[in-house]
């Protein structure tokens, strides 16, 4: 007899978070937890330490169109590729962070237009799903939504991005192939254009139907 499996019994509730301190307060902040959990052959754990990096949330956009079949990406330069990428600047979808009282789409809309200059109807935004980024050592949940555009007159090469934010942004209007072969290429290294993309792929086909959720 097959076995079932019982998978995520566990609920936050049985985490018992005993301290937590702020190790550090910049732009982010890195907190350190004492913690005590549940184990799966019952009983607790011992109390550990764990500092979890702390950067917000944030909102990731897919635009694309289905009838050219296009998507948008865009280059920029990231700090943080330095050390284990071939080159720093990025190949990504649009993202960004929330704003005060901002909803996942308002972030979308904002940030299209800041990062492409492209203005996008909230009735054009559908939601794709939601990630945790890195949950081992970051708290950071992505929203990923998808933007049905029309790319027929938009061209790769314009140059956008807020100086205010020291952001000097390329974009790429390419082919949804060609975005796929530049993945299996491993010319795209960021995460949530990873999975992004890896989501276009199984689904173009419904979006162009307007079987979208």
């Amino acid at each position: 007899m097959t076995k079932s499996h019982n998978i995520q019994q566990f609920t936050a509730n049985d985490v018992l978070v005993k301290s937590r301190d702020i190790k550090y307060q910049g732009f982010f902040r890195i907190d350190q937890y004492q913690i005590q959990h549940k184990l799966f052959n019952g009983g607790s754990s011992n109390t550990f330490s764990r500092e979890i990096f702390e950067r917000g949330d944030a909102v990731v956009l897919i635009p694309y169109d289905p009838i050219t079949d296009k998507v948008v990406l865009i280059e920029q330069f990231r700090a943080g590729a330095l050390r284990s990428s071939e080159s720093p600047w990025m190949l990504e979808f649009i993202a960004g962070m929330f704003g005060d009282n901002e909803s996942p789409v308002d972030v979308a809309i904002r940030e299209a237009e800041e990062e492409a200059n492209l203005f996008i109807d909230k009735d054009k935004v559908h939601h794709v799903m939601n990630f945790l980024s890195t949950p081992g050592g970051c708290s950071e949940k992505l929203y990923m939504y998808l933007a049905i555009i029309d790319a027929s007159e938009l061209s790769s090469g314009e140059v956008a991005g807020l100086e205010c934010e020291n952001e000097d942004i390329l974009s790429h209007v390419v082919s949804r192939k060609q975005a796929l072969t530049w993945l299996e290429q491993s010319k795209i290294e960021n995460a949530s254009t990873i999975i992004g993309l890896q989501w276009l792929a199984m689904n173009y086909k419904k979006i162009a139907k307007g079987q979208i959720n």
